[in-house]
C-alpha cells in the first residue's frame, strides 16, 4: 500500500511541474508524454479582440474523439461546436447537412422544470439557430460532395449578456477548418445593432432591447454569404451602410481560424465527388436541350403543366438511354437534366431577359387581396399573388396566453406569435404532418419579425396575438405573402397597426467565368416563381413599409455574392413593395372597428393581493369557476387582475361575478349589483361590492309613494343600486330610485270628439269595451303607472260629486267661444261656489272608505292635501309647505276621511244627457267611480266618456 501511495505521490508531482512548464505549440498531436510515460492533455487557443470584447478559440482540450471540435468564449459564454462525416461513398445527388444546435439549461445552472426533468424535443429558438449555421456554411461545400455531414453545436455555460447563436456559427466554422472534410471556408459572422443612429458591434442583449436594428452578417473574406435582419422601418441608405459597416468587422473572425488551422488542423481527405462526365452532360444535352426550350419560352404553361412536361422530357432520354444501354448516364439522368434546364433557363434571362411566365425582370405577377372573409373569427384575409395563394387568421388573447420561452437569453414570454403551415395538398403532393419543421418555423419567424415592428406596443394593447397563416397554393415566396396577409388580417381583427406590411422575393441570375470565378453578366429578378428560385443563385426576401424594411433574410446557392449585387436589389424591392401595398390599402387601410359581436373585450383591473387571493379561492376553485360559466379568462399578476372575455355581455356577466367576490372601489354616483340581507322598517340592507353593507332607505325605493318595504324588495332579492352618499365613517347610502326612469309627470284627460259621442252608446257596459274605449283606458293606464296596486273590482260604487272635465285644449276653445275671461278667474270662482256648498254630508261611505284604504300606498309619515281635478287648472289656494308640515302626522285614516268629506259635501247636479259638446268648464255632472287607483279615480261619466279624478300628490318626509 505504501509503494501504491508513493508512485501516485510521485505521478501527481509530475504532472504539476509539466503544467507548471508547458506553453502552447504548433504541435498537431493533442497529448504530451511526461517522463514517467502519462499523456497530458495539450490545449490551443487563440484570443483576438472584435469591438470591445475579447474572443478565444479552443481546441485539443475536450471531444478530442471529434472530426473537429472548438469551444468559443465571450466572457463567461462558451459554446462547444462539433463536426463528424460519415465514411460511406455518398451515392446520392444532394449534401445531407445536418446541423443540430442545443441549449441545455445547466448552461445557466437551473434544472428543468418538465416532468422528467430533462431537454425535450428542439425548440423553436435551436431550429432558428440551427438553420443560421447551416444557411452561411452550406454554398461553401464543394460540388459532388453528397457525404453526410453532421454539426452539433451546445451551448456549455452562459451568462446572459450574449446571444450564443452567432458564436455557435463561427465555432461551427473553426471546427470544419480543422477536420479533415473538404470545405471552402473559412467564414465570418458578426451581430450589428444601432442605438440612437450609431452602429454598435456585437451588442449585449440589454443593448439589443434598445436597438432599432439587429442585423447579422456572414460574409467569406470577399463575398457575402448569408443576411438575416430585424429592423424597425429602417431605410435601405442606412441598411446599405450597416451591410458596409459590418463585412470588416465579420473578416476579423476569419485570421484567427486560419492561425488555428495551421496549429492543429487536419489534412484534408480525398473524399469522392458524385460528377457528371462530360460525355454524359454532352449526350443528355442534345436530348433535351430542344423540348426545355419549347416549354420555357412558351408562356401559356403554369406551374404543374409545366412540371409535366419536364417530367415527360426527362422520361423520354431515359427511354432512349435505356435502348442504348448506357448505364452510366442512366443513373444521372435526373441530376443532368436538371442542369440542363438550369443551363437553358439561365441563357435566355440573361440574353433576351425573359422570364418562365413572360413577365419583364421587374414586374410582380397579378395581386388580389380579401379581407374579413371569415367574419365569424376575430381576423382574415386571403392574399394571392400569382398562383401563391395565403389565407391568415388572427385569433386575440389575454396577456397569460402568451408563449413562455424556455431561451437563455432573451425574453421570458411572446405575446405576438406567427405560425406558418405549408400542407402538402398546396403543391399537389401526398405527405403526413409531423412535429417542427425546420423549413415552417424558419419562414413563420421570419413573417413574424416583419409585422412585429408595426404592432402597437403593449401598454396601449395588452392582448396576445396569434396569426395562423395557411398556404393554399405555392409557387414561389410564400414567406412573404404571409406578410401581406398577416398585415390585413391584423387590420381586420381592429389592431391599429402604424401602417401596412408588405413584402417579396428578389432573385438573381448569373453568368460567371468559370477559370477565374468572377460574374460576367447577372439579372435581378423582382417577385421570383419557385421554378426560379430553384434554378437560381440568390432569394432575397425583404419586407416592410413605405417608411421603410422591417425584416430580411437572404440565401444563396454560389459560394457568395458581391454586396454590390445585393446592395443594388434593395432598388427593384422597394418599387414592388409599393406596388403590392397599394393593393393591400385599397382593400383595407385603417383597423376596423370593433362591433361587439366577435370581437374579444379585454380589460385590466387594478386590486389588493388579498383580493386577488379571495378571487382565486383555494387552489384555485374560485377563478375556475368563474372561467367555466362565462367561458372568459382570467389572469393574475402581482396586484392586477386582466380578464379576456369572448364580448362584451360576456366580460359584463364576469365583472359581475368579480364585483360580487371582491368589489371594487365605491364612487359616488357609481351603479352597483346588490342583494338584500335584511329588511326593516326604515329601509333595506343590501350587501354588494364584494361583502360591503349598504343601507337602502324607504324613500330611495321608488318615485312612487312607498308604504311597506316588503312590497317592494325581498331578501335575497338581487338589485342594481346607485351610491348617493359615503361618510367619513364608511357609511353608505344607497338609492333604487336613482337607476330607475323618471316617470311623466303629464295629466291625462279625458278625450271627447262628435264622433266619439256617436259611436259610443248611451248606457255604459262595464263588461264591454269598444276599440276607442280600450285605447282611452290604456292611455289612463299609462298615466297612473301603478296597475299591480289597482283594483280591478267592477262594482259600480257611486257618488253625487259634480266634477268638471276638459281637455286643455278643449277649455282653451270654449273659453274663446263662450267669451269667458280669464280661465284662471273662472275657475277659481267654480273651485269657491263648489266649496260654499259643502253642508251637506254623504249619506254612507263606509264601503268606499274601506276600499280607498286598500288601494292606498302611504306611509305613516304621508302628507295629504286637498284633490283637485285634472281638467282644471290649479290655483294658489292649495295648502302650503308649511301647513304640509304641520299636518304631517295625521293617519292614513284621516287622510282618507278628510277627502271622503270632501267628495260628500259637493252637490250633485244632473242636467241632461251628457254630451261631449255640452262640457264646459265649470259644468257639474254625475259620475259612477268604475276604478280606483292610488293616485285617484277613474270615472265613468255616460255617453262613453271616461274621467279621472286625482288626488293630490302625497308629499314624503
Amino acid at each position: 500500500m505504501a509503494s501504491v501511495a508513493i508512485t501516485r505521490k510521485n505521478h501527481l508531482i509530475s504532472f504539476l511541474i509539466h503544467r507548471c512548464r508547458r506553453t502552447t505549440t504548433n504541435s498537431r498531436h493533442s497529448f504530451s508524454t511526461s517522463t514517467t510515460g502519462t499523456k497530458i492533455l495539450e490545449t490551443f487557443r487563440e484570443e483576438f479582440e472584435i469591438g470591445s470584447r475579447v474572443i478565444s478559440l479552443e481546441t485539443g482540450k475536450i471531444a478530442r474523439f471529434a472530426n473537429g471540435a472548438v469551444v468559443l468564449g465571450i466572457d463567461d459564454t462558451n459554446v462547444l461546436s462539433t463536426v463528424c462525416s460519415a465514411k460511406g461513398d455518398g451515392l446520392r445527388d444532394f449534401l445531407p447537412l445536418t446541423v443540430d444546435y442545443q441549449e441545455k439549461q445547466f448552461a445557466q445552472g437551473v434544472i428543468p422544470g418538465t416532468y422528467m426533468r430533462r431537454e425535450g424535443a428542439p425548440k423553436e429558438r435551436e431550429l432558428l439557430c440551427g438553420r443560421l449555421i447551416d444557411r452561411p456554411i452550406r454554398p461553401l461545400f464543394p460540388a459532388g460532395f453528397y457525404h453526410e455531414v453532421q454539426v452539433m453545436a451546445s451551448v456549455l455555460s452562459s451568462d446572459g449578456k450574449q446571444d450564443p447563436d452567432v458564436m455557435a456559427a463561427n465555432a461551427t466554422s473553426a471546427a470544419l477548418m480543422l477536420s479533415d472534410i473538404p470545405w471552402g471556408g473559412p467564414i465570418g459572422m458578426i451581430r450589428v445593432g444601432r442605438i440612437n443612429g450609431h452602429l454598435v458591434v456585437n451588442p449585449t442583449m440589454d443593448e439589443l432591447n434598445m436597438s432599432d436594428l439587429n442585423l447579422v452578417y456572414a460574409c467569406t473574406r470577399d463575398k457575402t454569404l448569408m443576411l438575416d435582419v430585424q429592423a424597425h422601418e429602417i431605410s435601405e441608405r442606412d441598411l446599405e451602410a450597416a451591410f458596409r459597416f459590418a463585412h470588416p468587422e465579420a473578416v476579423k473572425f476569419i485570421e484567427p481560424q486560419l492561425r488555428l488551422a495551421a496549429k492543429v488542423g487536419k489534412q484534408k481527405k480525398d473524399y469522392k465527388l458524385s460528377l457528371i462526365s462530360e460525355r454524359t452532360m454532352d449526350k443528355i444535352r442534345n436530348l433535351a436541350e430542344a423540348p426545355i426550350e419549347a416549354i420555357f419560352t412558351d408562356p401559356s404553361y403554369g406551374k404543374f403543366e409545366r412540371g409535366e412536361a419536364l417530367d415527360k422530357i426527362a422520361q423520354d432520354v431515359k427511354c432512349v438511354l435505356e435502348e442504348e444501354g448506357d448505364e452510366e448516364s442512366l443513373k444521372a439522368v435526373s441530376k443532368t437534366v436538371d442542369t440542363v434546364r438550369k443551363q437553358v433557363i439561365r441563357k435566355r434571362i440573361i440574353t433576351e431577359g425573359f422570364r418562365l411566365d413572360g413577365r419583364r425582370l421587374d414586374e410582380v405577377r397579378p395581386v388580389y387581396c380579401e379581407a374579413g372573409n371569415l367574419p365569424g373569427l376575430h381576423g382574415s384575409a386571403l392574399f394571392s399573388r400569382g398562383d401563391t395563394q395565403v389565407l391568415c387568421t388572427v385569433t386575440l388573447g389575454a396577456p397569460g396566453d402568451a408563449q413562455r420561452l424556455d431561451s437563455i437569453v432573451g425574453p421570458p414570454t411572446k405575446r405576438f406569435m406567427l405560425h406558418y403551415s405549408f400542407p402538402p395538398y398546396c403543391i399537389n403532393e401526398v405527405g403526413k404532418r409531423t412535429g417542427l419543421n425546420r423549413r415552417e418555423v424558419g419562414h413563420g419567424t421570419l413573417a413574424e419579425k416583419a409585422l412585429l415592428a408595426v404592432l402597437p406596443p403593449e401598454l396601449d394593447f395588452p392582448y396576445t396575438v396569434r396569426i395562423n397563416s395557411e398556404v393554399m397554393g405555392s409557387d414561389g415566396s410564400t414567406s412573404m405573402a404571409t406578410v401581406c396577409g398577416g398585415s390585413m388580417a391584423l387590420m381586420d381583427a381592429g389592431i391599429p397597426l402604424q401602417d401596412h406590411v408588405a413584402g417579396l422575393s428578389v432573385g438573381l441570375v448569373t453568368e460567371v467565368d468559370s477559370s477565374t470565378g468572377t460574374i460576367n453578366e447577372y439579372r435581378i429578378l423582382t417577385d421570383i416563381l419557385g421554378l426560379e428560385d430553384h434554378l437560381g443563385d440568390m432569394d432575397f426576401k425583404i419586407a416592410g413599409t413605405r417608411n421603410g424594411i422591417t425584416a430580411i433574410q437572404l440565401d444563396i446557392k454560389p459560394a457568395g455574392i458581391p454586396l454590390d449585387i445585393i446592395c443594388e436589389s434593395l432598388g427593384p424591392a422597394y418599387k414592388g413593395r409599393l406596388q403590392i401595398l397599394e393593393h393591400m390599402e385599397q382593400e383595407i387601410n385603417a383597423a376596423r372597428a370593433q362591433d361587439g359581436r366577435n370581437s374579444p373585450r379585454l380589460v385590466t383591473l387594478k386590486y389588493s393581493n388579498d383580493d386577488l387571493r379571495r378571487l382565486i379561492g383555494p387552489l384555485g376553485a374560485l377563478k375556475m369557476k368563474i372561467e367555466e360559466e362565462t367561458g372568459a379568462r382570467m389572469s393574475v399578476s402581482d396586484g392586477t387582475l386582466t380578464i379576456l372575455a369572448k364580448n362584451q355581455s360576456v366580460m359584463e356577466k364576469v365583472q359581475e361575478k368579480v364585483d360580487l367576490i371582491i368589489g371594487r372601489a365605491i364612487e359616488v354616483g357609481g351603479v352597483y349589483k346588490g342583494i338584500v340581507t335584511a329588511i326593516k322598517e326604515y329601509g333595506a340592507f343590501v350587501e354588494f361590492n364584494g361583502g360591503q353593507q349598504g343601507l337602502l332607505h324607504i324613500s330611495e325605493l321608488s318615485h312612487e309613494p312607498v308604504s311597506k318595504i316588503s312590497d317592494v324588495v325581498s331578501v335575497g332579492q338581487q338589485l342594481s343600486l346607485m351610491c348617493k352618499e359615503q361618510d367619513n365613517r364608511g357609511n353608505i347610502k344607497l338609492s333604487l330610485k336613482a337607476t330607475l326612469p323618471q316617470k311623466s309627470k303629464n295629466v291625462f284627460v279625458a278625450e271627447t270628439s262628435s264622433s266619439t259621442s256617436k259611436q259610443m252608446p248611451n248606457s255604459f257596459k262595464p263588461g264591454g269595451k269598444t276599440p276607442n274605449q280600450q285605447d282611452q283606458n290604456n292611455a289612463v293606464n299609462n298615466l297612473l303607472e301603478d296597475e299591480d296596486n289597482s283594483t280591478k273590482s267592477k262594482s259600480s260604487y257611486s257618488s253625487t260629486s259634480p266634477i268638471v272635465i276638459r281637455s286643455a285644449v278643449e277649455c282653451d276653445e270654449e273659453e274663446k267661444s263662450a267669451g269667458l275671461g280669464s280661465s284662471l278667474k273662472d275657475n277659481s270662482k267654480a273651485q269657491q261656489s263648489i266649496k260654499s256648498k259643502s253642508a251637506q254630508k254623504p249619506k254612507t261611505i263606509k264601503a268606499l272608505s274601506k276600499e280607498l284604504e286598500l288601494a292606498s300606498v302611504s306611509s305613516k309619515k304621508d302628507r295629504n292635501s286637498k284633490p283637485f281635478l285634472l281638467t282644471e287648472k290649479r290655483n294658489n289656494t292649495y295648502t302650503s309647505s308649511e301647513e304640509e308640515e304641520k299636518d304631517g302626522d295625521k293617519r292614513p285614516t284621516e287622510t282618507l276621511a278628510h277627502f271622503l268629506n270632501h267628495l260628500g259635501d259637493q252637490e250633485s247636479k244632473v242636467e241632461g244627457p251628457i254630451d261631449a259638446k255640452k262640457l264646459k268648464l265649470g259644468t257639474k255632472v254625475t259620475a259612477t267611480i268604475i276604478q280606483v287607483r292610488t293616485r285617484g279615480l277613474v270615472l265613468d261619466l255616460g255617453g262613453g266618456i271616461n274621467g279621472m279624478y286625482r288626488f293630490e300628490c302625497f308629499v314624503q318626509l
